[in-house]
């Protein structure tokens, strides 16, 4: 199966501008596409993760990626798919984030030999002269299309800052400047970039002529991602030191049994054969999809031995299968016990299983609670110090959160 048509029955696309000339540059490894990033964080979380295996997959087929850093539109903050404006950020923070994505990208896209670019678009958004940009560009876009986008319509009630209505227009300047320094052909974003984007492939045209090929498409996948990389407790991030190996594995091995092989096919390099295979798979073989799901991304982000040690402590608590020596532990200190002693509600708060003492309570309280597999009801049952010593206490809240806590 050539790459455009993989890419589609896996579920990827969901909107294109010319798919026929889409498919051939693609096919033919012709397209230097761009996906954009804004450093919004010091770390990507599962959202980029699925643009990052999109743009694997492209170039695995031949064409040249081109990560797009956003040093100057992160200045500003996306609107879209936001109910509020973006806090804002320092240069220098935007450039410690920035920073921190070029060697995370690094594990998916190869830039090596000139297979792939990795650039900031501060490099020239930040030095425009406001007047100038204003005639070059401005007089290309009309404020009643922009209204009209749904990036700004949702934000229109509530209030849309003329800080952030800039946005589009400089997103579209991203494509037209890529366009002409490194023959950017194409960009990819989610669907909720939509509007964005066909402001790119309106510029260029307009600059430069009907001829200039610039082409767009939008993926079902990346506001899917969006959704995907918030749990409850916050988001799932790709560094090891914000989301532990194991939790990254937890997550997907909990995604729901109508999601499982959705995500496999857009997610994982296993072949699609492979994976139509489990359309029929019901009741304990979903655990089965879903352990397979679980390892094989966990594999791509933190390695082969990280997803095995993961899956490993999963299974042994979770089936009482292997050993508890790699599931995500919290080491208790001195300071935290009183006369020797530490209460339920501390342990389940500073292990990272409550969000505050209030919120242990009520899990508690409700019987979400277990010590070594013992349901606890009492809120101020307490442990001594000596019980934290040698495999320590399994703390269990709801189903599927688990913390191993020793001192």
């Amino acid at each position: 199966m050539k790459c455009y048509e993989e890419l589609v029955a896996r579920g990827l696309i969901a909107q294109v501008t010319d798919e026929e000339e889409i498919k051939k540059m693609v096919n033919e490894g012709k397209a230097v596409f761009y996906i954009g990033f804004d450093p919004t964080a010091d770390s990507l979380h599962v959202g980029h993760f699925m643009a990052l295996c999109l743009m694997k997959r492209l170039q695995m087929a031949g064409n040249k990626p081109i990560a797009l850093l956003g040093g100057g539109t992160g200045m500003i903050g996306d609107p879209s798919g936001r109910s509020d404006m973006r806090q804002m950020m320092t240069k220098e923070t935007i450039q410690h984030n920035v920073d921190c994505f070029k060697k995370q990208m690094s594990r998916f896209i190869d830039f090596s030999d000139g297979k792939a670019l990795m650039v900031n678009n501060a490099d020239w958004l930040l030095d425009l002269n406001y007047v100038e940009m204003l005639r070059e560009v401005g007089a290309h876009f009309s404020v009643n299309n922009m209204l009209r986008a749904e990036c700004y319509k949702q934000r229109m009630e509530k209030g849309l800052s003329f800080l952030e209505f800039n946005y589009m227009i400089m997103q579209s300047y991203d494509f037209y400047m890529l366009y002409q320094k490194y023959g950017c052909n194409m960009q990819f974003g989610g669907d909720d970039q939509w509007s964005n984007m066909l402001g790119g492939t309106e510029l260029i045209r307009r600059k430069l002529g009907k001829d200039a090929y610039a082409m767009t498409i939008t993926l079902l996948l990346n506001s899917e991602g969006k959704k995907m990389g918030k749990t409850q407790s916050g988001a799932v991030w790709l560094d090891p030191n914000k989301t532990s190996p194991f939790d990254f594995y937890q997550y997907w091995r909990n995604v729901g049994d109508a999601d499982v092989l959705k995500c496999l096919r857009m997610l994982t390099f296993l072949p699609l054969e492979q994976i139509d295979e489990m359309d029929h798979w019901e009741g304990s073989q979903l655990n089965t999809a879903k352990e397979i799901l679980a390892y094989e991304l966990t594999k791509l982000v933190h390695g082969e031995e990280e997803a095995e040690k993961s899956q490993a402590a999963a299974r042994a608590l979770f089936a009482g299968q292997g050993s508890l020596e790699h599931m995500p532990s919290y080491q208790l200190k001195d300071e935290d016990f009183t006369d020797g002693k530490i209460d339920i509600l501390s342990i389940v708060q500073k292990s990272g299983l409550a969000s505050s003492r209030a919120d242990a309570r009520r899990n508690v309280e409700q019987g979400g609670v277990s010590v070594n597999g013992a349901q606890v009801k009492d809120i101020k049952a307490s442990y001594d110090k000596d019980v934290f010593t040698g495999d320590g206490m399994i703390v269990k809240r709801g189903k599927k959160n688990f913390m191993k806590v020793i001192l």
